[in-house]
């Protein structure tokens, strides 16, 4: 009796183990964290991307797998990053497929964001089609922006035109700017940046003299230069990327083109511009942006943690607004406590964290916190002057005469 029983109760354990194995079944197994990132290694972009967003992805994911991993609930374990990286050459077409190829081959758990405005109003749709969290990063556009509940997937990180513009056009206003000759890149930001300044221009009487285009892949500025110095115009606004505010500063340079303001967007923020000409040769330049080691406690930790990691300053527009956004990322994806994309949209799109530029969230997936939409170099700082609480410095008006460009190395 005693025998029949015991081998009763030995066959009854593989069925109770299936009836209840459910409730204690281990986690599922994953070793690494997967990143797919598209982004240009070469072409004309390719300079622009390490010291705007490039280094302070880098730096995260170093920062991220120094302390372990991020911890996943669903795993019951931290995770460290493994970042799958290609070329897009700085060419559209070519992103867009291997943005395809890392998602649907590769198998990326996350993805990063490409380089430039225009690449990443392509990359949006495709990141919203596989329901992949594209968290904006260098480049925003207006034309996203007014699109953007189609695509719940894309989170809008950078400031752009509808909030520097204003903002340009008020500081021109007390500083007693009356013209402007502009000048855009032949792209999606130059475009909206000329768009945005027109208006706002317009709605405070400073007249534009001239609204000049140039090639994306321009050698020589020099003609336009040399127009907008017979212009007279009080101010000049360029809307480019950052090879273009290298060229167009020393060529101003040589011809002895120094008008009152001289404002560019993507450029002068970066300490290697302040760097290339001197302190004392930019002093007054006006670059988009901004921030300012005065913002935040937590900015002046990323400066420092920047700096010691790069061997040099990190540039005054996007380079917190990364840095912070990814901090939101990894809250997003404790709290969501998996991997699962759609989760983790539904958190971020939801929630606050605290960042290193303060507290940060997204309404209708626009991030609206920014510490500043306008900078200048002051005494080699870079200052928020934007009228309003997060003005660092006054801005200076007449910009100082500069002389020649410094002997080339």
């Amino acid at each position: 009796m005693k025998k029949r029983l015991l081998l009763a109760l030995v066959a009854a354990i593989p069925i109770v183990m299936l009836l209840f194995g459910a409730s204690y079944a281990a986690p599922p197994t994953k070793e690494k964290i997967r990143v797919g990132w598209v982004t240009s290694l070469s072409g004309v972009n390719a300079s622009g991307v390490p010291v705007t967003s490039g280094n302070v992805y880098e730096m995260w994911v170093e920062e991220i797998n120094a302390k372990g991993g991020i911890y996943i609930k669903e795993y019951g374990k931290k995770l460290p990053l493994e970042v799958i990286k290609y070329d897009d050459k700085s060419d559209i077409g070519t992103m867009t497929k291997l943005l395809e190829k890392t998602i649907l081959e590769d198998k990326v758990d996350l993805i990063f964001c490409p380089w430039d405005t225009a690449f990443i109003f392509a990359a949006a749709p495709i990141a919203n089609k596989h329901k992949m969290v594209l968290l904006g990063g260098s480049g925003g556009a207006l034309k996203l922006k007014a699109i953007i509940s189609k695509y719940p997937y894309f989170f809008q990180v950078l400031n752009f035109a509808d909030t520097q513009m204003p903002a340009l056009a008020d500081v021109f206003t007390e500083v007693g700017v009356k013209s402007v000759y502009m000048a855009y890149i032949q792209d999606l930001h130059g475009i909206e940046y000329r768009d945005g300044a027109l208006g706002e221009f317009k709605k405070k009487n400073i007249k534009v003299v001239a609204s000049k285009s140039f090639p994306l892949d321009v050698k020589d500025l020099s003609p336009l230069l040399k127009e907008a110095k017979a212009s007279n115009a009080d101010a000049f606004a360029g809307f480019l990327y950052p090879p273009h505010a290298f060229l167009a500063a020393g060529q101003a340079m040589e011809i002895g083109y120094s008008p009152k303001a001289f404002y560019m967007t993507v450029g002068p923020c970066l300490s290697q511009f302040r760097d290339a000409f001197g302190a004392k040769g930019i002093d007054g330049v006006m670059g988009a942006g901004a921030w300012s080691v005065k913002t935040s406690s937590g900015a002046q930790e990323f400066f420092d943690k920047f700096t010691k990691r790069w061997g040099y300053e990190p540039e005054g527009w996007g380079t917190l607004f990364y840095y912070s956004s990814l901090q939101f990322f990894q809250q997003a994806i404790e709290e969501a406590g998996t991997l699962n994309n759609t989760k983790i949209r539904d958190v971020m799109a939801k929630k606050t964290y605290e960042t290193a530029m303060g507290p940060m969230n997204f309404t209708k997936n626009i991030n609206l916190v920014h510490p500043g939409e306008i900078g200048q170099w002051q005494n080699g700082k870079w200052e928020v002057i934007d009228p309003g609480k997060k003005r660092t410095a006054k801005p200076i008006y007449p910009k100082p005469e500069w002389g020649p460009p410094p002997p080339k190395k």
